[in-house]
């Protein structure tokens, strides 16, 4: 039964938008078409697919308007809609690039066993399912749903439910590429959908919650089918003594509050060297002042609504409990309404510690927790006293970085810069802890997850028959 949910503004707090949910019949019918779509597809062959891939984009490109305004419909921002729908062509040069490369089966090499010879041959998953988050909604169901699609095999993506608008514009400029439209569709609904989803996939790529990746998991290995689960972050970061101060601060700000801070690979935790913790403290309470909310314009100020409402909720509990606990604001502190839409500004604490929920549990939110540290080995103990290892920051001499990075549990370490996982796609790197699980969606393993490996062994001498197993054939020992 077709049920209709109603979407929210979150710049007005109004929901002025709706949606009709799949049911789980629906989504079988929709996976069974892809299904039957997908050996045509993937005979095409890689440099055959990402021309038809080229060509969406290519229009898409020349015609944003509708897919950018839904966008920005959906998020409350403009620069950072347009960043997510103009970072697609370079995902696709990348993939074209690359698909020909690791799909290659020509060449043959000799296996340590003799009389062997080794080819390699793949098969793609056909049918991937893909479950994409409201954050950044375009982007991060286009980081696992184009390789997929490259490799050869059919995808269903499945949207956040609060941020749907963008699917409907969407489809019509895929629709307008026949090939890519046969093997490529987005599926309205809320978890319910999703868990059908699950159902009829062979693979599923997910962004998201702990909470919801655990059922994810679980869902996937009931089925044995694989789960790729990019979840949450609490990413630190840490300012040696050999930084500048001023200059670490004015990044620091940009990596915890692009995106009003709703990135996993956010900065959430700030330690900074005694020697410089005053000097770091006061440029960025200084840097943070100066930040615009993106209000009422949507094309002026820095910072946009918070896209989920409830988030508010948990930032607010973060705040809550860290200034009972001993923490003091000295910018931001609070969740502020305008034209109906909840909104807050950089928030800088001091004098925290790892008592408080917002050293320890992700924000999502652009907040900034700052902490002294005494000596290097006090801070890495410090980052990595975590459930968490997404990612992480140093600032200072780069040689000291890189010595401080190589102690780090987190997947990637930007030297003199934070959040710069999202820029850096093409760097293979794994989570640590609950912030993922399975092959990761960096580097080429962005690619050949979606295959599976068949290995063509090539007998090369004349093969065994029964007589070579006969018993007298055995040589006696001693």
């Amino acid at each position: 039964m077709t049920r209709t949910l109603s979407v929210r503004n979150p710049r007005t707090g109004e929901d002025d938008a709706r949606i009709e949910a799949l049911d789980s019949a629906e989504v079988a019918a929709a996976a069974a078409a892809l299904r039957a779509a997908q050996p045509a597809w993937q005979a095409l062959g890689a440099e055959r697919r990402c021309q038809a891939l080229q060509q969406w984009i290519d229009g898409l490109v020349a015609s944003p308007g509708d897919v950018l305004s839904a966008l920005s419909a959906d998020t409350g921002r403009y620069l950072v809609a347009q960043a997510e729908l103009f970072a697609l062509p370079g995902m696709v040069a990348r993939w074209t690039e690359a698909a020909p490369r690791l799909l290659d089966e020509t060449g043959r090499r000799a296996s340590s066993n003799p009389g062997f010879s080794v080819r390699d041959s793949w098969s793609p998953y056909p049918l991937v399912g893909v479950i994409s988050p409201w954050n950044f909604p375009l982007l991060l169901s286009m980081i696992d749903a184009l390789p997929a699609l490259a490799a050869g095999c059919a995808v269903m993506v499945k949207p956040s439910e609060v941020t749907p608008r963008f699917v409907e514009p969407l489809m019509e400029s895929i629709a307008r590429v026949p090939e890519l439209a046969a093997v490529f569709r987005y599926v309205q609904g809320d978890g319910i959908t999703g868990a059908a989803l699950i159902e009829n996939v062979d693979a599923i790529a997910f962004t998201g919650s702990v909470r919801t990746g655990r059922k994810v998991a679980e869902a996937c290995a009931a089925r044995f089918i694989p789960a790729f689960l990019e979840l949450g972050g609490k990413d630190p970061a840490i300012v040696l003594p050999s930084a500048n101060p001023a200059d670490a601060a004015r990044v620091v700000l940009r990596a915890s509050v692009q995106a009003t801070g709703q990135a996993c690979q956010s900065l959430e935790r700030v330690y900074v060297h005694d020697a410089l913790h005053d000097e770091f403290v006061e440029a960025l309470v200084g840097a943070a002042n100066a930040v615009e909310l993106s209000y009422p314009d949507v094309h002026k100020g820095h910072l946009g609504p918070l896209i989920f409402e409830q988030q508010g909720e948990i930032i607010s509990g973060h705040l809550a409990d860290a200034v009972e606990k001993g923490a003091r604001v000295l910018t931001g502190g609070e969740i502020e309404t305008h034209g109906g839409g909840r909104w807050i500004r950089p928030t800088v604490l001091v004098d925290v510690d790892h008592s408080m929920q917002v050293m320890q549990d992700e924000t999502f939110g652009p907040v900034i927790p700052v902490m002294r540290y005494h000596t290097i080995d006090e801070a890495v103990t410090l980052a990595n006293e975590t459930r968490y290892g997404l990612s992480a920051a140093v600032f200072g001499d780069v040689e000291e970085c890189d010595a401080v990075a190589r102690r780090l549990n987190a997947g990637a370490v930007g030297i003199n810069d934070g959040a710069v996982t999202a820029e850096v796609n093409d760097a293979t790197h794994d989570a640590f802890g609950l912030s993922g699980m399975g092959v990761s969606r960096m580097g080429d393993s962005g690619l050949s997850r979606y295959l599976r490996r068949r290995a063509v062994l090539v007998r090369e001498t004349p093969a065994r028959t029964l007589d070579d197993l006969r018993e007298e054939n055995a040589q006696l020992a001693g």
